[in-house]
Formats: structure tokens, sequence, C-alpha cells
């Protein structure tokens, strides 16, 4: 019997914080040697299972954060925020050498670059505690690069009965030239990448294809496609959801914000056209605010 079955209900979410700092407004990007200015800049924290736990939060789910955090004033800087959330924060652990780790994000229309720095090791000391929280019904990996600092936490997850999702994120190192991919997600139920991540990963290029090829190493594929929505594929089939027309002010954080919605609803039972349909439109109202996480307001 898996955790949800039995009445757990919170997500336990694993990776990097990071402290995003957003430029909007630009009219073109940088290039090598010259300057260019922004209309506008937010500071807010980011990095996956942050934003995935807030948007969970805000549909209603309980969400735990399993993220390690600096002791350095950028990392400081985001305890209110984080203290806001109302994400369960008790496995968060503060460490010197976890910080500090910037993620700088260009946004030009719908094109964006983002440069970023890794400060220590993503597993938390205390990885088997909170795996043992007994309200928690699924674990979600935010990066593969958390999945690889962490041995061991897919078999320590399925021995306590949790389901277990991985969005890839975007790395070229890991993504594209780790053979051991997918040797290292074995055991994983829900894969959530984007279509580059989804391309590099299969060599594919057709969407269809992509999943076709992921569906021999993984039972779920959600593949997201920005403003071409989504494609699932499962054992009972495949499913298809439209993106939604809506002002698309900053894409930052939208894939995660896809994956609790998507999350949210198929831990409720619900089937795949209704889950993606839920990623679509919390995706579609991330895209509508600058930064990953909902404001307060949205909730």
């Amino acid at each position: 019997m898996s955790a949800a079955s039995s009445g757990r209900s919170k997500v336990l979410c694993l990776g990097r914080t990071y402290c995003d700092i957003i430029f909007t407004g630009l009219n073109e990007m940088p290039a090598l040697g010259r300057e260019r200015f922004a209309q506008n800049v937010t500071i807010a924290a980011g990095g996956g299972a942050y934003i995935t736990a807030a948007h969970l939060v805000a549909l209603g789910r309980p969400a735990a954060l399993l993220s390690r955090l600096g002791m350095d004033p950028l990392s400081r800087a985001l305890e209110g925020e984080l203290g806001a959330s109302d994400i369960d924060l008790s496995f968060v652990e503060r460490a010197e050498d976890a910080g500090p780790q910037p993620t700088v994000a260009l946004v030009q229309g719908g094109e964006r670059a983002f440069v970023s720095r890794r400060a220590g090791g993503s597993r938390p000391a205390n990885l088997e505690q909170a795996l043992s929280d007994p309200d928690v019904a699924h674990l979600h990996i935010a990066e593969f690069t958390t999945l690889k600092d962490s041995p061991g936490v897919i078999s320590m997850a399925r021995d306590r009965g949790l389901t277990i999702s991985l969005d890839p994120s975007w790395d070229d190192q890991l993504i594209r030239q780790d053979d051991a991919f997918f040797e290292t997600c074995k055991g994983i139920d829900i894969l959530f990448p984007n279509l580059e991540e989804g391309r590099a990963l299969t060599g594919e290029d057709d969407p269809r294809a992509i999943l076709s090829k992921l569906r021999e190493s993984f039972s779920l594929v959600v593949l997201k496609c920005g403003e071409q929505g989504a494609l699932a594929y499962d054992n009972s089939g495949s499913a298809s959801a439209g993106a939604l027309p809506v002002d698309v002010v900053d894409t930052t954080g939208a894939g995660d914000a896809f994956n609790a919605g998507f999350l949210h609803a198929w831990l409720k039972g619900h089937d795949l056209r209704e889950s993606l349909g839920a990623g679509v439109e919390s995706g579609s109202r991330s895209v509508q605010s600058v930064g990953g996480a909902p404001t307060k307001a949205a909730r």
C-alpha cells in the first residue's frame, strides 16, 4: 500500500534553494563587453524544490522543503519569504557551506537565460528523518544533480511506501553526458522533463517520439512543452493538454508550478488528462507574475 492510499498527504520537496535575481523588461540580451539595462528587478527565493512546494501549499496540499540553506547575507535575505510561505520548513538544514546560491535570470519576451552558482553538496544531513515523517506521501526531487548527490534516496523512499517524482532540471554535463542517467533514476514513478531536456535525454525531436522513448524507462512521463502545452504517457495510455491563453510576464519557475498542479491532482487520484489540465492551469498562473513562487494575493 502506498503512503498516499494510507491517508498521508504531504509532499516532501528535495533540492537546492537559490536566491533568484530576476531582471525583466530587457530590450535585448547582453553581449560580452556591453551593458544592458532592465526596467525591473525582483529578488526572491527560488529553486525547483521551493517553488513546487510553494505552489502545492497554494493549492491546499501540505508540503515540506528538504534543503540546505547558507548563513551568508543572500541566504538570510530569503528567510522572510520562506517563513511567510506556509511551507513546512522543519527539514531545512542551515550550514556555512550551503551558500550563497544566487541565480541571475534575464527575461526578454518569452526567452530566458540563467547564470547560477551551486554551493556545497545538496544532500541534507536529515534526509532519512524527513523521509520518515509519518505525514509524507510523496517525494519530489527537483534536480537530477540532487538525486546524484543523494545515493540511496530512491530505495529509502520506496521502503517507506512513498511515490517519487523527478524534474531533471537542465544541466549540460549531467543530462547530455551522464550515461548513468537512466540507471540512477530507476524506481522513479514520474519524470517531468521539459521539451529541451527530453530531446537531450533521448536524441529525438518530436514530442511523441520523446515520450515513447522515455516510457521504456519510466512508468509515467509528463513532457512539458511550454506554449505547446503538455503531453503524458502512462500504463493507461496517453493524454495531452493545450496551453492556456494568458499574458506572459515571466516564465521563471513555470515548470515547477506545473509539477505542483499535476502532483496535487494525481495524488488525489485524478486521471492523466485531469492531472495534465491541473498542471497547465498551475503553470499558467505562474507566468502571469514575476518570480517562481505564487504571491500571497494569488493564493
